[in-house]
């Protein structure tokens, strides 16, 4: 199966995460998996990172934390994403040497382009759709999938309020990997082990 998903965390972890975490991720349709905690001690997460690390590496996908370059490097995680205002990208690289660097660039061609010197592994634009997880974010056009299929050579991750029903197209304009939490995490109908098979 075609691993599509980047899988960002709940904002909270609790007890039955893991054992969540391992039916989510024994589906094999993840690539990525984000740890996102926001107002969380870095105590918690070094604890919580290496329960995840152990899920992750079973299932052959790169642990991603969201966010500190300091602490990815820290927990041993595979890689870092960074926002526009996470700190300084140029640091980020030297400090993660040959890890993953993830950065986000919105709805922006420049910021885009402007990553590319950072090597990244990947970079996302968003918010396509509306989000829970981040309510505030800038909305993206779906023409900047196409631009950035066609001009970055780097794997593109869409993000933002997506959901069964919306991926696909994001896929067919150029999205290689589609970021999802709220639907797996969240789903009132649906279980995290069941809502991740609509993604195939």
């Amino acid at each position: 199966m075609k691993r599509i998903i980047y899988l960002i965390s709940p904002s909270k972890i609790n007890k039955s995460f893991y054992q969540d975490l391992n039916k989510v991720l024994s589906y094999n349709n993840v690539k990525f998996f984000q740890l996102r905690l926001k107002n969380t001690k870095i105590s918690n997460i070094v604890k919580i990172a290496k329960k995840i690390k152990k899920i992750t590496k079973k299932y052959d996908v790169k642990f991603i934390l969201n966010d500190n370059f300091f602490l990815a490097n820290k927990v041993k995680a595979d890689g870092c994403h960074m926002g526009q205002l996470d700190g300084s990208l140029k640091i980020a690289r030297n400090v993660l040497k040959s890890k993953l660097l993830g950065i986000t660039c919105h709805n922006s061609k420049e910021l885009a382009l402007n990553s590319l010197k950072y090597k990244p592994a990947y970079l996302a634009f968003g918010s396509f759709h509306k989000s829970k997880l981040k309510p505030k974010a800038i909305r993206a056009n779906l023409n900047i999938l196409k631009w950035a299929k066609k001009n970055i050579k780097k794997p593109i991750v869409a993000i933002g309020g997506i959901n069964n029903k919306n991926y696909k197209r994001l896929i067919k304009k150029g999205a290689k990997y589609i970021a999802i939490s709220t639907f797996i995490w969240d789903n009132p109908n649906l279980k995290p082990e069941l809502a991740i098979k609509k993604f195939k």
